[in-house]
């Protein structure tokens, strides 16, 4: 081995190329909610924690009351079991409030609990709008029927978001909103 590679090996860390998903495999389309992402965290003993998209936040300092909510549902909300959970925190007073009177949690994880028995009376869950093989049609077909219908998450409510994409085998979401999808988010405001 010459002495360049030796250097090579002892300073850096090799990194291979990662594998790349295929395309045309599975995709969920749920409808993309206009609140606040939060989050429920159980820990493997059963502490319970609230966040927002960047920090941790109790009820003394709060995202919409969603730290409060999680305080006053704790014991529904543990049937969750130990992990993650992610969601969207709306309804009443957040963004654009959707018409209801009341704050929401609608959890983004459809595969896990569209069919778990065991789910809190608390939570709800984002609309499925599509499951099947990815194509760019099916994405537009289903911001096509927001347009046309309204919420799924709200019936009733005719200024719906937009759509996120999952893409199952890349586990990696894509979002695609109704109105300003071409800006970024800080110039559609």
């Amino acid at each position: 081995m010459n002495e360049e590679l030796k250097n090579i090996k002892e300073n850096v860390e090799f990194a291979g190329f990662p594998k790349m998903a295929r395309l045309s495999r599975e995709c969920i389309i749920t409808e993309k909610i206009d609140g606040t992402n939060a989050q429920v965290f159980i820990s493997d003993n059963g502490d319970l924690f609230a966040g927002s998209r960047n920090r941790w936040i109790t009820p003394e300092s709060d995202n919409y009351g969603f730290a409060r909510w999680v305080q006053d549902n704790r014991e529904e909300l543990l049937k969750l079991g130990s992990g993650r959970h992610f969601g969207e925190w709306w309804g009443n007073g957040v963004q654009r409030g959707y018409r209801v009177s009341e704050k929401r949690f609608s959890l983004f994880n459809v595969n896990r609990w569209g069919t778990e028995e065991n789910f809190p009376l608390c939570c709800h869950l984002v609309p499925v709008l599509y499951r099947g093989i990815f194509t760019t049609e099916a994405c537009e077909q289903a911001i096509n029927w927001l347009r046309e219908n309204g919420s799924a998450a709200s019936p009733g409510f005719y200024n719906p978001e937009g759509i996120v994409c999952f893409h199952v085998a890349g586990n990696i979401g894509f979002k695609k909103t109704l109105e300003k999808d071409e800006s970024p988010k800080t110039l559609a405001r």
